[in-house]
């Protein structure tokens, strides 16, 4: 399945023009990828690869899936920006058709996961002042810690990574950490002035940390009993990544505020969403919020496919039945130094004891062997294949970590 051949210049001159000419704010694996097609793609030298990691989550439905390439295809043939001066027919459609997905009432789309999480931070805060009552400028939302909602100023402020934050404060007040998976903790932590929990309801960049049963529904009830917003970042969990749509219905709970993103656009364009009650929703106004790409028809037509996709369980279905397979042959494997073993859909986080070769290395390993993954925090891997990968290609993937770990 995996074939060598090519120039290796080309790889070399792609890496040193990336290198020499581009910011250094990520260290990637070195190899440089030209072509994709479902759970495989290809590297300018011709050698294939299965992709583990599908872009964390953001390629659920694998590389170039050809009912969401048709509906870009056709969406560029008629339009593809007005800016949000001007109506256009995409957005309205794929506003109701993610709302029912939710089970909520009202759409506020833009274009990146960051995006998605500021713009339910304002919500949470216009909310909290114009309908819980809070004083002005006390609003405070709670986070839990290990959290990773992305990189803006704002959002770096309350992450725990030293290294998300380090050089880049002065921070932005208004918020609390309590410990992830804490619901004592939580209440504990409730005031006049909180007025909403923002949690990811699995921990992806963490290395898929699930937090203990039941405690979702712990969180939804301590929001309703002290009336502040339930916000769920499903930016990487959500959307058939787990088992289920939403990480949260695992523990049929529905949050206030879904914040959405990653796999939303396809695997083709940024889209991001944040679906909320419409009473939470209701404080936002013209000119309070807004983006020039945000429901663009583009990205809206690749929505409306990406939620067709979700509505028929079948994306679901198939995260589950893999997942099981996928994670009961890691366990199998024997693997050296292994900690422990996390996972739930087909999303895994395997985390190796300290003091040993790191997460790089082993991602190092497995490149030899023609797989694509990422380590996260040191000593854990994560793995996310596509939802489309085969039964076929994921014993593969099993058989080619083992000879790259063990």
């Amino acid at each position: 399945m995996g074939t060598a051949g090519g120039d290796h210049g080309r790889t070399t001159q792609a890496i040193g023009l990336e290198q020499a000419y581009g910011a250094h704010n990520y260290a990637p694996l070195p190899v440089v990828l030209a072509e994709a097609e479902g759970a495989w793609v290809t590297d300018v030298e011709g050698k294939r690869y299965l992709d583990l990691l599908a872009a964390y989550s953001a390629l659920n439905f694998g590389h170039r899936h050809p009912r969401l390439i048709e509906a870009a295809k056709r969406q560029l043939d008629r339009l593809t920006l007005t800016s949000r001066a001007f109506h256009a027919e995409p957005l309205g459609q794929f506003c109701n058709e993610l709302a029912q997905l939710c089970g909520l009432d009202t759409v506020l789309p833009m274009n990146t996961g960051a995006e998605g999480v500021e713009t339910a931070i304002k919500v949470s805060r216009r909310w909290g002042y114009e309908v819980k009552g809070v004083a002005p400028e006390r609003a405070k939302i709670l986070v839990a810690d290990g959290n990773f909602h992305g990189r803006t100023t704002t959002i770096v402020s309350f992450s725990t990574d030293d290294e998300a934050r380090r050089g880049f404060g002065p921070f932005t007040p208004g918020f609390e950490i309590v410990p992830y998976g804490d619901p004592a903790a939580l209440e504990a932590a409730v005031d006049d002035d909180v007025v909403a929990y923002l949690v990811e309801p699995i921990q992806g960049e963490g290395g898929v940390i699930i937090p203990p049963e039941g405690y979702l529904r712990d969180v939804r009830d301590i929001c309703d009993r002290h009336g502040i917003l339930f916000v769920a970042d499903e930016i990487q969990s959500g959307l058939g990544r787990t088992g289920r749509t939403f990480a949260c219905d695992h523990e049929d709970v529905r949050p206030d505020v879904f914040i959405l993103g990653k796999a939303l656009g396809g695997g083709i364009m940024p889209l991001s969403a944040v679906v909320a009650r419409g009473d939470v929703m209701e404080p936002i106004t013209p000119g309070s919020h807004g983006s020039t790409f945000g429901g663009n028809p583009l990205a809206c037509a690749i929505g409306r496919e990406v939620v067709a996709m979700l509505a028929s369980g079948e994306p679901q279905a198939r995260s589950e039945q893999l997942g099981k397979r996928f994670l009961d042959g890691l366990a199998t494997l024997g693997l050296p130094d292994l900690a422990d073993l996390r996972g739930r859909g087909l999303w895994a986080g395997v985390e190796f004891a300290a003091g040993t070769a790191s997460g790089r290395e082993r991602c190092l390993a497995m490149l030899e062997q023609g797989l694509l993954a990422k380590d996260t925090h040191g000593t854990t891997i994560r793995f996310a294949p596509p939802l489309v990968i085969s039964e076929e290609d994921l014993d593969e993937a099993l058989e080619r970590i083992e000879r790259a770990l063990r």
